[in-house]
């Protein structure tokens, strides 16, 4: 296969509009990640996956190579930017790409089976400047990337496949040329607009966190307490403890809480924080997002430590009360049953 097919399926990978930028907001990423699994000669299993942000935008069904379009507006930038045209051919280029594998693997002498990934995208900051990136990897490991400052292919690895694929790529003078356009340019300059336009509501999405505060006891001497963040989107979060108003600062070994995704596309997290028990202070947790605008979300822990003493207490007295009560009713109750007795024996 020559460079030039191999052009088309990197086109490929780019042919979607990049995320729209706030410029308050973090840089905006967007990637296509495609996946080449080749078990021999005659054999290849091909998926792809478009992403804004953590946004899924198409998927490549790696059965039938049919495209889909996670969001209708995702189609329309498409179509909007020639996107569809292009896909219409992306056939061809897949099968190019498989065929060049496959022709790579003869000529270096490598083995099967072995996986192939390309990794093609735009970092999108808010002042709008960007910086384009592509990743080839063979078989887990970097083989070559394009640096866009340089409009050159670099090789990744000492081997002889990655030296076979970078100098094929760079006798190709009129590729580097357009993918440095294509990065640097086309993908988040050009595209950003058609995605502003028509999946603007659906990237700007926030959901508001859900914030509780319990504890754990791992022995006598410590207390932890644990503040469940969940129900949240975007991704970025944060999250502090305040100890009679002040920030406290964490430990990082017990605060190294990861954030792990929900199945509604929102995310959760877990902050930890070792105090002594029943150490007089006040404690809260605090979280901050962009759904809650510049307000912060406080949950307090009260300490309940003392109500099983307080509650025993009053149990106690409560026994106390009703054990003179009765003993009252009980001599009271006799001292009428013998009154009772000496008058009826005075009468007979």
């Amino acid at each position: 296969m020559q460079p030039s097919h191999l052009l088309l399926l990197l086109f490929l990978l780019i042919l979607l509009p990049g995320m729209w930028a706030d410029p308050e907001a973090q840089p905006q990423v967007i990637q296509y990640l495609l996946t080449g699994l080749f078990a021999n000669i005659s054999s290849a299993e091909v998926s792809c996956l478009g992403l804004v942000g953590d946004i899924p935008i198409f998927t490549l069904d790696p059965a039938n190579w049919s495209i889909h379009f996670h969001w209708p507006w995702a189609r329309q930038a498409a179509a909007e930017v020639d996107g569809e045209k292009m896909l219409s051919q992306y056939k061809i280029v897949l099968r190019n790409m498989i065929q060049f594998v496959h022709d790579t693997v003869q000529q270096t002498k490598e083995h099967y089976p072995l996986v192939v990934q390309f990794r093609a995208g735009c970092v999108l900051y808010p002042n709008m400047t960007s910086w384009g990136f592509l990743n080839v990897s063979w078989d887990g490991r970097d083989l070559v990337a394009f640096e866009v400052d340089k409009e050159r292919w670099e090789t990744q690895q000492t081997s002889q496949v990655a030296e076979v694929v970078n100098k094929s790529l760079n006798r190709q003078k009129s590729v580097t040329v357009l993918l440095e356009y294509l990065l640097s340019t086309w993908i988040c300059h050009s595209n950003f607009r058609a995605l502003e336009k028509y999946g603007r509501a659906t990237l700007e999405r926030q959901e508001r966190p859900v914030a509780t505060v319990f504890t754990h006891t791992p022995s006598l001497d410590q207390l932890l307490l644990v503040c469940h963040v969940t129900g949240f989107y975007p991704r970025p979060i944060s999250v502090a403890w305040l100890q009679d108003g002040h920030e406290v600062p964490l430990d990082p070994v017990l605060n190294s809480s990861t954030i792990l995704p929900n199945a509604d596309l929102t995310y959760q997290l877990r902050s930890i924080l070792a105090m002594a028990p029943r150490d007089g202070h006040s404690y809260v947790c605090r979280v901050r997002h962009c759904s809650l605008g510049t307000h912060s979300l406080l949950i307090p822990w009260e300490d309940h430590s003392a109500a099983p003493t307080i509650s025993i207490t009053i149990v106690v007295l409560l026994l106390v009360a009703t054990a003179s009560v009765g003993g009252f009713w009980w001599w009271k109750h006799r001292k009428v049953n013998e009154a009772t007795l000496e008058m009826h024996e005075f009468i007979i």
